[in-house]
């Protein structure tokens, strides 16, 4: 069994930012699961431009307001608490974030806790 707290990987190799968010990674490919689970936070008022053609994501708002746009077909969703979405074709989408958020996301294939968004806002596939 593993329990981990959120607390115990704040400012550890597992609490990775970039210029718009926060990612503290809860689980990751090394811990066996099949998948990674992140506690993240997007600061209010950033657009942030994602495209994981990498991996899918299901995401969970706990915290906050924003919105998000499918970029293909430029389709808009609010997302507010108890709001999910989950990224199921590799979307392409934008998020607008107008109060800070906090989620819960969820990657298949795990990350190994290294991953930065690249220039398509995706993560590369590592090993761990």
């Amino acid at each position: 069994m593993l329990v981990r707290s959120l607390e115990s990987i704040v400012d550890t190799d597992r609490d990775v930012s970039g210029e718009t968010w926060r990612s503290r990674r809860l689980l990751l490919k090394k811990d066996g699961m099949g998948f990674s689970m992140h506690d993240t936070i997007l600061h209010a008022g950033t657009v942030t431009r994602m495209w994981y053609k990498n991996h899918l994501e299901a995401v969970y708002c706990i915290e906050g307001k924003a919105e998000i746009e499918e970029l293909d077909n430029g389709t808009v969703h609010k997302i507010e608490p108890g709001v999910i979405y989950a990224l199921d074709q590799h979307d392409r989408h934008e998020l607008r974030v107008h109060e800070t958020v906090r989620f819960v996301c969820v990657f298949n294939p795990p990350c190994t806790g290294r991953e930065t968004h690249d220039a398509d806002g995706a993560y590369p596939l590592l090993d761990d």
